[in-house]
């Protein structure tokens, strides 16, 4: 194994933990709008689609209104995104060693800037892209080339740290490496990753 010169992190479920604040809002959206008892986990997999992508696949009609009003329901939900144990530290590091570091995430840009008001991260990431800098989304390989896209590097410099099947999807399309993140994997059996991490830290074994 090589060092990576530049890590591409996902957000949620990876340097966020914000499953419940965006689930929860959601079921309770269902419940509401359409009438529908699902259950927590019959959601779930919903987690790694773009916001107004869900909206759709869910069946309602008015995608633009019906996601404001879930937008709405994960900004006033009692419980706010918090960072994973270690992982800003991580981040941090990362930068000080002289690692590029980015972010590629199918979340939308007023919903990032939602999360990272208190805490942004931006000031150590190269590049970050979302739901609305590409055509395609993941497991389309598109947001992880984009997000290195005139970084000066090759696809075998770069590792991508994500927690579901479609994260590693999309890095094996790319030609980049996975890493696994245990810690805020919904699913842990079954998926295929080149590194199956079970603690933020173990990132920096890699670089």
């Amino acid at each position: 194994m090589k060092p990576y010169k530049c890590v591409i992190f996902d957000i949620d479920g990876t340097i966020l933990d914000t499953e419940r604040m965006n689930m929860i809002p959601l079921q309770r959206l269902i419940k509401r709008e359409l009438g529908q008892d699902v259950t927590y986990d019959e959601i779930l997999k919903y987690r790694a689609y773009p916001g107004k992508k869900v909206i759709e696949e869910l069946g309602f009609e008015d995608i633009e209104a019906t996601y404001a009003l879930w937008v709405e329901g994960v900004n006033s939900f009692e419980e706010k995104a918090g960072f994973y144990d270690g992982i800003l530290e991580v981040i941090q590091t990362l930068a000080t060693r002289g690692v590029i570091c980015c972010v590629s995430s199918s979340k939308l840009h007023p919903q990032y800037l939602i999360d990272f008001a208190e805490h942004p991260i931006d000031q150590y990431m190269t590049r970050v892209v979302l739901a609305e800098d590409t055509l395609k989304h993941k497991p389309d390989p598109e947001p992880l080339l984009k997000a290195i896209e005139g970084l000066d590097i090759s696809v075998d410099d770069c590792i991508y740290i994500g927690d579901m099947d479609g994260d590693g999807i999309a890095s094996r399309a790319a030609g980049i490496a996975f890493g696994f993140a245990l810690w805020g994997a919904p699913i842990i059996d079954g998926i295929n990753a080149d590194y199956y991490l079970e603690h933020p830290k173990d990132i920096l074994s890699l670089v």
